[in-house]
């Protein structure tokens, strides 16, 4: 009986086009399936999304070659796709491309394969003797191996001191020495062996806690979404390991997202050190590895090796097996969204990817988002909670310094180190504990202006402020990347008064050095951790306390545990809180309260110090003394008085083009043709110029649409762009569910 496949091809956005299926390879062929087919008249790949037993089409050629033996994506991760590219009106190819790397669509199944040599045959003394008269580089070689006592690679046996690759080559003719070809893991850093520990005694609440995600994890079907809300410091990483202990004693698999890379070797230390000893794989899945390193990571999964994945959004689309537990660690984190197509919500997609798998889910964080936590008052998600830090420390004590008042000697208090900061640094250096100094801007100088005719000197790509960059003595672009010599002239009226004025954490790191001459001060942001091992060297030595202050930008500011820091320092909390954003309040409550928590983890008591300009800021005031029930109530009520979400889901339309005029027609016919599309109940807000009007060259023009349906306001933008004929060089991009809306 023929058989057919519906192939979606790779860089396709057509629809899935029919290819019959060749005798004897159906049991090869399958939704999930990776398959070269013909295409007029070269091959190309694609993959498979379903397969059936008649077809329309005409003229249908047959798949040319099966790219492996079994299919890379689990049905699940195919429904899963499908779902996504509906949900967040993306093609479907686009979908499928998240959920299988590239390192795996485009090279297949294909380890790594080294060369090891090992002894053929004991080799006698009289035989070694001669060699070292006539053959001296065999007779090292040979004196190698038979110390080794074990096969060695190639490689290294043929670099060593008086031998050669033809003195190996020789031996192998001789029969002496055999050499085999071996599949090697590229093993990512992080992820080595790590000596067993023995868990710790869990608190009362802990253990309720665990009481009530147990009846999810032996019936997930029956049971909600989990929100486990625990303040900093309650042991939330603990609750998750005993969670997926009694998984994996089930026989199933874990999966656990982070939210940024620097948590990522911290998180697999401490799981590695609780499941390897018991021969349970973790792997591991970023974007900072290498390709193949992802793609043995990849297959380590795939092939049952590993039962537990750790990794940032995109390991979402792990393809473990027979999965158990989903744990979204920081589950409020902007960090999860991703910010160019298909922009999904790894939170979401987990927590959708448990109700197909079905398996039990875990949101945790001490400040969830507003979305979950509504979820948890409507009765959708069951909500636990840890509200004491399980080692009996107590929270940080939190100070706010106003910076527009005067300081008592009649200075103004307008240095971004303020004395009382700086008195508490001192103090902290003198008794030998660490320094955490956060300010979520990079660089030295963040805005460069003339004093003569107030021109800022901006991007010419982008409509933002270039930042200079003092060690490398270049103003950049955080945008576009785009960089340049500082000017030491005004660009527009050529006089020679630039002002460089704003404070980046290269700044504040100076500054610090200056100040306390003695101190070790070190950097993380993502200027200095370009190199691939920088996460791993940096938090290594904070831990082994070989630094004193580490100043950082938001990857220091979550779910890193050091005892020895019992100060937080906030250099500015107004950074992002005015924002032209409704969730700049949330945004930067959450951040305060997560830095906080970094402070006062082992026996000393920790403290804040909190600098701003807007002391009176309620997210400040709720952050202060650590309420977040309090925060939430008051945001909820304004979400709700104006219809934001998690009241409504909103979809950012962004209209783009090389010139301001093709962006805004573009965008107010959008508007026009979507408001007549719509029902009254959606709101669809006139075409305007994006808060950052220009981004790498191009302009930028949005619409707005909010309403309760989801489904129907995609299923209506996804009609109108189908309808509406713009021209090619403009560019239409989607955000459903957007986290910010600039």
């Amino acid at each position: 009986m023929a058989r057919f496949a519906q192939v979606i091809l790779d860089r396709s956005t057509a629809r899935p086009l029919d290819y019959s299926i060749p005798d004897g390879w159906s049991d090869r062929v399958a939704a999930g399936s990776r398959v070269r087919v013909p295409l007029r008249n070269r091959q190309v790949a694609g993959t498979v999304v379903s397969v059936s037993g008649a077809t329309s089409a005409k003229g249908v050629r047959p798949i040319a070659a099966v790219m492996d033996e079994r299919p890379q994506m689990t049905p699940v991760l195919m429904r899963l796709a499908k779902w996504m590219a509906d949900y967040y009106g993306c093609d479907e190819q686009d979908a499928l491309r998240c959920v299988l790397p590239r390192a795996v669509r485009e090279t297949g199944h294909a380890p790594l394969k080294r060369k090891f040599a090992a002894l053929a045959r004991e080799v006698t003394p009289g035989e070694i003797a001669a060699m070292r008269t006539k053959a001296p580089r065999q007779a090292a070689i040979i004196d190698h191996l038979q110390r080794a006592g074990r096969a060695v690679a190639a490689a290294k046996l043929v670099a060593g001191p008086g031998s050669s690759d033809a003195a190996l080559k020789a031996l192998v003719r001789r029969g002496l020495v055999s050499v085999t070809a071996e599949s090697v893991r590229r093993a990512p850093r992080g992820s080595e062996e790590f000596a067993a520990t023995r868990p710790p005694t869990l608190s009362s609440e802990q253990e309720r806690a665990l009481e009530g995600i147990r009846p999810a994890l032996h019936d997930p079907s029956a049971n909600k979404p989990i929100v486990l809300k625990g303040i900093t410091g309650s042991g939330k990483t603990e609750v998750y390991l005993r969670a997926i202990g009694e998984v994996l004693q089930a026989g199933k698999t874990a999966l656990v997202l982070v939210p940024e890379i620097s948590l990522t070797p911290q998180t697999v230390e401490r799981f590695a050190s609780r499941f390897t000893p018991q021969g349970i794989g973790v792997a591991v899945l970023h974007s900072h590895l290498s390709e193949g390193e992802r793609h043995d990571e990849w297959h380590r999964v795939r092939d049952g090796k590993a039962r537990i994945v750790i990794g940032a959004r995109g390991a979402v689309f792990a393809p473990l097996g027979d999965l158990g537990l989903i744990v979204i660690d920081e589950e409020h984190d902007t960090s999860y969204k991703q910010d160019e197509g298909p922009r999904y919500h790894a939170r979401d997609l987990a927590v959708v990817r448990a109700g197909m798998e079905p398996c039990a889910v875990l949101l945790g964080s001490a400040t969830p988002s507003l979305e979950s936590y509504e979820n948890c008052r409507k009765g959708k998600y069951d909500l636990l909670e840890l509200t004491h830090r399980h080692d009996g420390c107590v929270l940080p004590v939190f100070r706010v310094v106003d910076m527009r008042l005067r300081s008592r000697d009649g200075e103004r208090n307008d240095q971004f180190i303020s004395p009382k900061l700086a008195t508490a640094i001192e103090s902290r250096l003198a008794k030998g504990e660490q320094t955490i100094l956060f300010l979520n801007r990079r660089g030295f100088f963040t805005v460069l202006a003339c004093k003569a005719c107030g021109k800022t000197v901006e991007c010419p790509n982008c409509s933002i402020s270039l930042t200079l960059h003092r060690a490398e003595d270049r103003a950049r672009c955080h945008i576009c990347g785009h960089a340049e010599k500082p000017p030491r002239r005004c660009p527009q009226c050529h006089d020679p008064q630039i002002a460089f004025s704003g404070v980046g954490t290269e700044k504040v790191e100076a500054a610090v050095r200056k100040m306390f001459p003695k101190a070790r001060v070190a950097r993380m942001d993502s200027d200095t951790m370009t190199r691939k091992d920088a996460y791993h060297e940096t938090l290594g030595a904070f831990r082994a306390r070989k630094i004193d202050i580490l100043v950082g930008t938001q990857m220091i500011a979550k779910g890193l545990h050091f005892p020895g820091v019992t100060l937080v320092g906030i250099i500015s909390a107004d950074s992002a809180l005015h924002l032209p954003d409704f969730r700049a309040g949330e945004r930067t409550f959450q951040l305060l309260v997560q830095v906080a928590g970094r402070a006062g983890r082992g026996d000393a008591e920790g403290e804040v110090i909190v600098q701003t300009f807007t002391p009176a800021h309620p997210s400040l005031q709720f952050a202060k003394s650590h309420d977040f029930d309090g925060f939430a109530g008051h945001e909820l009520e304004m979400r709700g008085n104006f219809g934001h979400p998690p009241y409504s889901h909103i979809v950012l339309i962004t209209a783009r083009a090389d010139t301001a005029q093709k962006a805004e027609f573009a965008a107010r016919t959008l508007a026009q043709k979507l408001s007549s599309a719509v029902p009254p109940s959606v709101m669809v807000s006139p075409a305007a110029p994006a808060p950052l009007a220009r981004v790498r060259g191009m302009y930028r023009y949005q619409v707005v649409a909010r309403g309760k349906q989801i489904r129907l306001l995609t299923k209506a933008i996804r009609g109108t762009l189908k309808a509406l004929k713009l021209p090619k060089d403009v560019h239409i991009a989607v955000d459903v569910d957007p986290m910010a809306v600039l």
